[in-house]
């Protein structure tokens, strides 16, 4: 079986790791050949190269660049992949019409709708992270035959290996060395909505005045998430990080590890926290309510009791395993089994 992943790469995300992750896993698979299409001097086309995919490079400077749709055409046309997996709406677009002969498969991490005239209604099957998000895509008319579950999945001794880089955080801000930090690892988006945590440290505050809120990620609201910061008086408490390399350090080096999410797919950074037995607090939005137990959630958009869920994690830490289905190798298992239900 020939599979040809596509991913635009366009940023390092969850996802992009999953891509990786997903690669590395079906490369152990007898019968399997695979190769990998997505963006130039991209961090996931350097970390999968490293890990030994075969990976074809090629300009991808917006969505739908032509010149990564024609690199894909020629690559469907020299490698004829029985299988075309396409990981972000971007490639699935261009896959979508460079696919040929191939069977055509999206993974689906996001809860959001989708549009009438959306590429997601054309492809042979629709796999979802989450129960969440098939619920969502079922809303919207696709047929639940079109559809597979196949959550995310993390190799734990990766994560683990992974978390004993230097970062030293607490240095890095300036911070005692036993200063307590909330950890929140997310872009900078209006779905991850970070606006909800900052609030959450104002309420935090008279209750735990030595708590710090670290922010890991990039995006387009972090002038006005920075504003909300000085509005409140947190700029002695609640840090942008930007772009952390080591995020599983920064993970295991944080107290508790929070997610504020209005949307949310499933959430793959949280099944790090749980490889590393870290306490998680979180919003009841989309899939994490399938990876969470309910009394580590709470309302989406309740800044107030995700202020009493992270103190109450700080005084009594209690962590959660990680669901067996959230492996590496389950979710490799699950992706291969649709492929081999359309080849």
């Amino acid at each position: 079986m020939r599979v040809l992943q596509v991913d635009s790469g366009r940023e390092w995300r969850g996802g992009q790791n999953q891509v990786r992750v997903l690669c590395r896993e079906l490369a152990r698979e007898p019968g399997v050949e695979q190769r990998l299409v997505t963006k130039r001097g991209s961090e996931l086309a350097r970390v999968a190269t490293t890990q030994g995919t075969a990976v074809t490079e090629t300009p991808w400077g917006w969505g739908l660049d032509p010149r990564a749709w024609l690199r894909l055409n020629l690559t469907v046309l020299d490698f004829k992949p029985d299988i075309v997996h396409a990981h972000d709406g971007h490639a699935l677009f261009l896959a979508r019409h460079a696919a040929g002969d191939a069977r055509l498969v999206a993974t689906r991490r996001v809860d959001f709708h989708v549009r009438r005239f959306s590429s997601w209604r054309r492809v042979d099957r629709i796999i979802a992270v989450s129960r969440a998000v098939q619920d969502i895509l079922a809303a919207d008319g696709i047929p639940a035959t079109e559809i597979t579950v196949v959550p995310d999945g993390i190799d734990a001794t990766e994560v683990r290996g992974a978390a004993t880089q230097e970062l030293d955080v607490r240095k890095r801000l300036g911070l005692p060395a036993g200063a307590p930090v909330a950890v929140n690892v997310a872009a900078l988006v209006d779905h991850k909505d970070q606006r909800t945590l900052i609030r959450a440290a104002a309420h935090a505050r008279p209750a735990r005045p030595d708590l710090h809120w670290a922010i890991a990620g990039e995006g387009g609201l972090r002038g006005s998430l920075t504003a909300e910061i000085t509005r409140l008086g947190l700029a002695d408490r609640v840090h942008l990080l930007g772009y952390v390399d080591a995020i599983d350090a920064l993970i295991r080096e944080g107290n508790v590890l929070v997610m504020s999410s209005k949307e949310e797919g499933l959430g793959s950074v949280i099944l790090n926290a749980l490889a590393l037995g870290k306490p998680v607090v979180a919003t009841a939005a989309g899939g994490i309510r399938e990876i969470l137990p309910a009394d580590a959630l709470v309302r989406v958009g309740d800044a107030a009791a995700l202020a009493r869920k992270v103190v109450e994690a700080l005084d009594h830490p209690a962590s959660f395993p990680l669901p067996p289905q959230c492996t590496a190798r389950a979710m490799a298992e699950g992706v291969l089994a649709v492929y081999r239900s359309l080849v």
